[in-house]
């Protein structure tokens, strides 16, 4: 029994970078693994559950605990508020192992401003080309929303270079992806 507190494993991707499917296969791999859950302002989509996929949040209590301090860290993503709460965090880290993350770029950098140890990991598309499909075929996207979501990930993708690891994340290759982040986090692991 390890007895220091769970890794925190930082999962980051462009938009459509497939993320939630690598997290899942990885916390179906490993035996004490949780997805950490999000607080967000967005609004509940089909099939969505509170507390599970998301805490959904109003924007009024979010800016409460954004003014109360409660956040690790919190960015506006296409208009909606998503953020890591403190509390929450620490909880999931006493309860598992491996806590997953899917904050981005600006999460990884408030993760070390507070030094607040974890592992990043960033999936990278093949190409910028690849991840534009992607987007499109998720669909429901205005041309423009579109456009945005691509400069996001062309930005992203440069400040990517901050992370401990980079993985491609080839289209219909998620095992491989998967089987080379298992070892990042085992070696990660051993060395703690």
């Amino acid at each position: 029994m390890h007895t220091h507190s769970g890794t925190l494993v930082l999962i980051s991707s462009p938009s459509g970078g497939g993320k939630n499917s690598v997290i899942k296969e990885l916390i179906a791999h490993f035996d004490s693994a949780a997805q950490f859950v999000t607080t967000t302002t967005r609004e509940k989509r089909d099939g969505e559950i509170d507390e599970k996929d998301y805490h959904f949040l109003s924007r009024e209590d979010f800016k409460k605990k954004i003014n109360a301090a409660d956040f690790v860290e919190y960015n506006d993503y296409a208009g909606n508020l998503y953020g890591t709460e403190k509390e929450k965090l620490e909880t999931s880290l006493k309860k598992y192992t491996l806590v997953f993350s899917q904050a981005d770029v600006n999460g990884k950098h408030s993760l070390d401003r507070l030094h607040i140890p974890h592992l990043s990991i960033f999936l990278m598309p093949e190409s910028i080309d690849v991840l534009k499909e992607r987007i499109i075929n998720r669909g429901g996207v205005s041309e423009k929303k579109m456009h945005e979501r691509l400069q996001i990930a062309e930005e992203e993708l440069q400040t990517s270079q901050d992370y401990d690891f980079r993985v491609v994340n080839k289209e219909g290759e998620l095992e491989e992806t998967v089987k080379k982040i298992v070892k990042i986090i085992e070696g990660y692991r051993e060395n703690l």
